[in-house]
């Protein structure tokens, strides 16, 4: 079964130099699960100032910056996994560099066959 992890923190609560270690420790720890047969995707996110949300409201389309909602916490990034069951998920999520910080969701995924099928070497690549 795919796991979404989704990856929340306070993005102001880490120095840029600890978000460089936390996205190297992170293409580490992503390698390690690709290794395993793990690993499907993952990806960090630019910050909430540079989000904009879409909504639909009386059949118009009503875009705004930023994120949806104001949080304490704000999603940062995720990673896709292939795992066995909740309590691996729950294993690789407690893993997670980025979890140092905050909060790391775990949703499965639902399987689509109708949905297009993404190469997910070719789709996805950790930068730093």
């Amino acid at each position: 079964m795919k796991y979404m992890l989704l990856v929340y923190s306070d993005e102001k609560a880490a120095s840029e130099s600890d978000k460089q270690q936390c996205r190297e420790d992170s293409a580490r720890f992503a390698q390690e699960l690709h290794a395993n047969g793990q690993y499907v995707a993952a990806a960090p996110l630019q910050p909430t100032a540079t989000a904009t949300s879409v909504r639909r409201q009386d059949g118009r389309r009503v875009v705004t910056d930023g994120p949806f909602a104001e949080t304490r916490e704000q999603l940062g990034g995720y990673f896709v996994i292939e795992a066995a069951d909740l309590d691996v998920a729950i294993d690789i999520a407690g893993r997670l560099p980025a979890g140092r910080w905050g909060t790391v969701e775990i949703r499965p995924i639902i399987e689509m066959r109708s949905l297009p099928n993404v190469d997910s070497a070719a789709a996805y690549s950790i930068k730093g």
